[in-house]
């Protein structure tokens, strides 16, 4: 018999209320000291997929506090909520559809069947026709007008359609590089900025590029603005458009059957943007940048950690336990923001992928039911890798007025095997250094005669790290975010599944560009528009 769901607002948890009875009750300058501190760090870890772990020794926890959690995860259902999802139960209230991006990469609960299709036959099928596609291409089967064989593949899309598939591809393209998978050159087309087209344009030869138009709908203005953009330079290159463009949309898309066209890879409805990184919109150019194998290695990797949001001890259970962290720190705690710091400069824009994937999904002010509710929700979202963030905003991070939690992610090792000795140590272990000392620093704080060296402390961390950053490991940190938002949207008890606040700008822009403005709106329009 299938279990009964309730949905509830999180200040209706009794759970909840003791967590807020115990705000405060943990000093991490206590509890990280001495041979207490060495063994806290060791017992306060979980395993994730691919080798890595996840951390939170530097959080302001202890056994009561994770007791009431234990509590919280079973009076919310969260656990039943999760498998709901999964299974293919409507979750996202707001446009009345299933979620879906876990079965990109693998079925953790039973076949989905929508109007007759099994949906994990439908993911698998695209992404078979997507490996075939980029094995044609590398191979040399699939060529340019002229016969000659594409080296550059660029990526015209916005948001969720650029943000992960981006930072993806710089997370792994040294990887690639070291260990000889690397098969194409990638870029980003995304703002509708003329400038950022241009430049992309004037970097690569467009004779041997394919270009990829993202659009689930065919209609998103900025994108087929760029499209236009693209294809413009296309023919002013000589070179034939059906001969240098592909499109991942959906089956009713306009883009369909277009000769403009040589083939089109499909998405559906069931797939947010923000989600879509393991779908046919990361799949197709990770596949043409580093073959089918590395891009199957990263989906692989996401569904291992899938499997680990399913456990049920929340002290095994990563992704469940950085969000009911998360929650305590944001409702209980009232810390405003989160930092993503990772030391890998590899993952340069995995912060603003997260940043969208957080904020879009969290960023609401009604419940699921459309009432308003009367708690803070989704924290605001922002990170640099270190070291270079600790030139940058660090400063506030230790001495300012507001606490922030941090998220340390880091490696063993590098990714290229190239490094250097200077002072007695290598470079990689300098970065490593760095991270075990901000983390100290950032808990146990400075005292100090002077105030302007004096450190507080009290800044409480996670850390995930592993060996080294892989495909697999990718595709597990991705999972690992995208299941903490998950459950934390279910304990907000909002819907993380659409995305309504993108789409007023779009409207307003929309009836800027058609003239039909008045009052503020055509003033600042004037000001712009020439």
């Amino acid at each position: 018999m299938a279990t009964t769901i309730s949905w509830n607002n999180l200040n209706k948890m009794e759970s909840f209320k003791k967590l807020q009875s115990l705000k405060g009750s943990v000093s991490l300058a206590k509890v990280l000291k001495g041979a207490a501190g060495a063994k806290r760090v060791a017992e306060c870890s979980i395993p994730m997929a691919e080798g890595l772990t996840y951390n939170y020794a530097a959080k302001q926890v202890n056994k009561q506090l994770i007791s009431v959690f234990k509590q919280l995860v079973k009076e919310d259902q969260l656990l039943e909520k999760f498998a709901a999802l999964y299974n293919g139960e409507v979750v996202n209230t707001g446009e009345k559809r299933m979620v879906l991006h876990q079965l990109t990469r693998g079925q953790l609960g039973n076949d989905v069947v929508v109007d007759g299709v099994n949906k994990r036959d439908f993911y698998t099928g695209i992404q078979n026709k997507i490996a075939e596609f980029a094995d044609k291409v590398h191979s040399g089967k699939i060529v340019n007008e002229k016969g000659e064989t594409y080296t550059t593949v660029c990526q015209i899309g916005i948001g969720g359609s650029d943000l992960g598939p981006r930072a993806i591809y710089l997370a792994l393209e040294n990887w690639a590089k070291a260990n000889k998978t690397f098969k194409m050159e990638a870029k980003f087309i995304s703002n509708v900025d003329p400038d950022d087209a241009a430049a992309v344009l004037n970097s690569i030869d467009i004779s041997k590029t394919i270009f990829i138009l993202v659009s689930k709908s065919g209609t998103t203005l900025e994108t087929l603005t760029n499209e236009s953009f693209v294809k413009d330079a296309i023919k002013k290159a000589g070179c034939d458009v059906s001969k240098h463009m592909i499109a991942v949309t959906s089956e009713t898309s306009p883009l369909v059957n277009n000769p403009d066209y040589m083939e089109c890879f499909f998405m559906d409805d069931f797939i947010g943007g923000r989600y879509s990184s393991t779908s046919a919109v990361g799949g197709a150019i990770l596949s043409l940048a580093f073959g089918p194998k590395v891009f199957a290695d990263f989906l692989n990797g996401a569904a291992a950690q899938d499997k680990t949001a399913t456990e049920k001890d929340i002290t095994k259970n990563p992704s469940l336990m950085d969000a009911l962290i998360g929650v305590y720190e944001r409702n209980v705690m009232a810390y405003p923001a989160t930092a993503v710091l990772p030391y890998s400069q590899a993952l340069s824009r995995f912060p603003a992928h997260l940043q969208q994937l957080d904020m879009e999904s969290n960023g609401k002010s009604v419940n699921r039911f459309g009432k308003k509710i009367n708690y803070v929700t989704g924290p605001v979202i922002f990170g640099e890798p270190g070291t270079n963030g600790q030139h940058s905003f660090y400063q506030l991070l230790h001495q300012g007025t507001n606490i922030v939690p941090l998220q340390f992610i880091a490696f063993q090792e590098n990714q290229t095997g190239q490094d250097i000795t200077i002072q007695g140590s290598k470079s990689q272990t300098k970065l490593a250094a760095n991270v075990v000392a901000q983390i100290v620093a950032f808990a146990c704080g400075k005292d100090d005669e002077n105030p302007n060296k004096f450190f507080a402390g009290e800044r409480p961390s996670s850390l995930i790290y592993g060996k080294q950053l892989t495909p697999g490991v990718i595709g597990a940190l991705l999972a690992h975010y995208e299941n903490k938002v998950m459950f934390q949207g279910f304990l907000w008890n909002i819907n993380s599944f659409d995305q309504e606040g993108v789409q007023l700008g779009k409207t307003l822009a929309k009836a800027v560009l058609a003239g039909e403005t008045d009052g503020a709106l055509k003033a600042y329009a004037e000001l712009l528009i020439k």
